[in-house]
């Protein structure tokens, strides 16, 4: 059943959106993703935290019904005026409703995407929102919790399952990148305060940018042909859980135990 406290389960954040923001992290959960949702019956996809207007939500709807045909995808806002503002932009497929990390939803949802949301929040918040969200998800089902700039060209994002988090994805647009480390400021919640001399994430930017720097001499074949040669060099130290296909659309994904705080949130 719904779960409908009195109030939904969070605080109002800044609600800064834009059209096509989260398109990198999107595809990745078409693709990543695509055949748990069409292996569902009835798939639910959750854009948690949408904000001040609904294009992210209406985005995501037309991008999984690339990969799930038959998935239904509901906003959830905090906010209600928020709510009311997106209605008109209802359609079949999407509805939006009131509610926070509850999420207030009759069905176990298949995926919940959660950008630019917990960034507000303090750090040591993060583990009990993950843990209350991964609650909510079906058996086989997805929370995906990151941050990107104002335009989506750089994205840095968790996956997790019912049983915690799995993996971190870094994706930008190659043409805007100066250097891996340059991703270091969307760096989610539970990681960017953890980009210090020994902690694992700071050691994975630090080789990171090295790779790249020994990969210079592919940048006369463009900066894609530079990130995979940097990727594929990182990966003999690093846990990278993905392939050239995917290395090919500005992305790595690396396993989170490799990745994971070593400490407690102070």
């Amino acid at each position: 059943m719904a779960r409908t406290p009195t109030r939904p389960v969070g605080t109002v954040t800044r609600g800064t959106t834009n059209p096509n923001r989260l398109r990198r992290m999107d595809r990745w959960i078409a693709e990543r993703h695509g055949r748990t949702l069409r292996s569902a019956g009835a798939p639910l996809a959750v854009d948690l935290g949408y904000g001040a207007a609904p294009w992210t939500a209406v985005e995501l709807l037309h991008r999984l019904r690339t990969a799930a045909p038959g998935v239904r995808v509901v906003g959830i806002e905090i906010e209600p005026a928020r709510v009311a503002g997106a209605k008109p932009y209802e359609e079949e497929g999407l509805t939006f409703r009131l509610g926070g990390f509850e999420v207030p939803t009759a069905d176990a949802p298949h995926l919940i995407r959660a950008a630019n949301v917990l960034r507000q929040y303090d750090e040591d918040q993060v583990a009990e929102v993950w843990r209350r969200l991964c609650a909510r998800l079906a058996p086989e089902g997805l929370l995906v919790e990151g941050t990107c700039d104002e335009i989506g060209r750089r994205h840095v994002w968790v996956a997790l399952g019912p049983e915690g988090p799995r993996t971190v994805t870094f994706a930008t647009r190659l043409g805007s990148l100066d250097q891996p480390s340059d991703l270091a400021e969307r760096l989610p919640k539970a990681l960017i305060h953890r980009n210090v001399p020994g902690e694992p994430v700071h050691a994975f930017l630090r080789d990171f940018d090295r790779a790249w720097a020994a990969a210079a001499p592919f940048a006369s074949y463009g900066a894609r042909q530079r990130w995979i040669r940097t990727v594929r060099a990182l990966s003999a130290d690093w846990p990278v859980v993905d392939g050239s296909s995917r290395w090919r659309q500005g992305e790595v994904t690396v396993a989170w135990g490799a990745l994971a705080p070593r400490t407690a949130a102070a």
